[in-house]
Parts: structure tokens; sequence; C-alpha cells
């Protein structure tokens, strides 16, 4: 769902994965390095050389390897733990990963996150919106949303990003990073 700088950690960032045909959220706090390079492959920017997790995919896909899925299999003392699910025509293998470098790569690979009901109980966030706020989000068209962002200055939409993400309004937030990305 997207990637803010985390207030709590310095040089961390949350990155907030959305359950499929759900409400509920799992933020997983990552490293700056994982970060650039999941926002780098979301934006589809390609630095002049290829970064760790670009390296990676190309090697595998060199080799005939594909990864078919990432699992976020374990939730310990704060810690996310992956594995990935790969694949070269022949046999599978899973792979043990930190969950921010399964993300970056299963992005590349086009690839699904899946995880459990016992870590999502556990660690995710169930996203409501404000039930006795009368003006929601849905209630509101996209157009409506986006024409009250154009107004704003860029410094003004971050803090408004900032605010949307401390206050959960993750599909608040996804429009004005779409702001943000189109005036930059």
């Amino acid at each position: 769902m997207g990637l803010s700088y985390s207030q709590a950690q310095s040089n961390s960032y949350a990155l907030v994965l959305g359950e499929a045909n759900g409400k509920r959220r799992l933020p997983i706090v990552i490293g700056h390095y994982e970060a650039q390079a999941i926002a780098l492959e979301l934006e589809k920017m390609k630095p002049s050389r290829p970064l760790t997790h670009d390296l990676f995919f190309n090697f595998a896909q060199t080799f005939g390897i594909n990864i078919t899925e990432v699992q976020i299999t374990k939730f310990h003392e704060g810690i996310f733990y992956a594995t990935l699910l790969c694949d070269n025509g022949i046999t599978m293998q899973e792979i043990d990963s930190r969950t921010s470098d399964a993300v970056a790569l299963s992005i590349r690979f086009h690839c699904p996150i899946y995880t459990t009901e016992e870590i999502m109980a556990q660690a995710g966030i169930l996203f409501e919106g404000d039930e006795h706020n009368t003006e929601s989000i849905d209630d509101l068209s996209v157009d409506d949303i986006r024409s009250s962002f154009q107004s704003l200055s860029l410094a003004e939409l971050e803090v408004e990003l900032q605010q949307a993400i401390e206050d959960e309004d993750y599909e608040k937030a996804s429009l004005i990073r779409d702001e943000i990305r189109k005036r930059e």
C-alpha cells in the first residue's frame, strides 16, 4: 500500500502491506536501503547500475529461477521472517529471507505475498475508517479528493501525507502520494 518515513525509528521506513479483499494492514519497519529498492521498482526508475535486488533478479532470470511467492512466516519480538518460494522448472525450494528483501524481490518478480492469519491477528491493523466522520473518503469522489490537494504546495502535501499515515488513512495517503509523484 505504501512506504513512509518512520517517526519512531530514525533511518527507518514503514512498509504497509494491505490485505487483498480485506481491511487489515500489516505495517513492517524496514531500513533505508530496502525502502529505496522498493520505491525505485514501484516507480519504475532504473539506476545507472543495478542495485543488489536488481542483480539478484537478473541472476535468477539468467539461470531460469523464478520466485513464485513470498511467505511472511513468523512474527517474533517485533521482527518479521519470510521465505522465498523459488522454482527452477524442476524443483521448488524455499529460501530464508529478510521480509524487506523478500518484498523488494516480490515486486521485481511480480509474485504475491502471503502471510498467516496468526500473523495478521498478532501484527495487523484493522482499517475501518472513522465511523463518526460523515465525510469519509468513500463518500467523496476521487476527483474531489484530488482537486482538494491541487492548491497545496509540495511541502504541505508531505505534511498531509504524514498525517494521513499517522491517522492510518491509507487510501487518502495513496492519493496524496500520487499527487506528489505527479508533481515531481
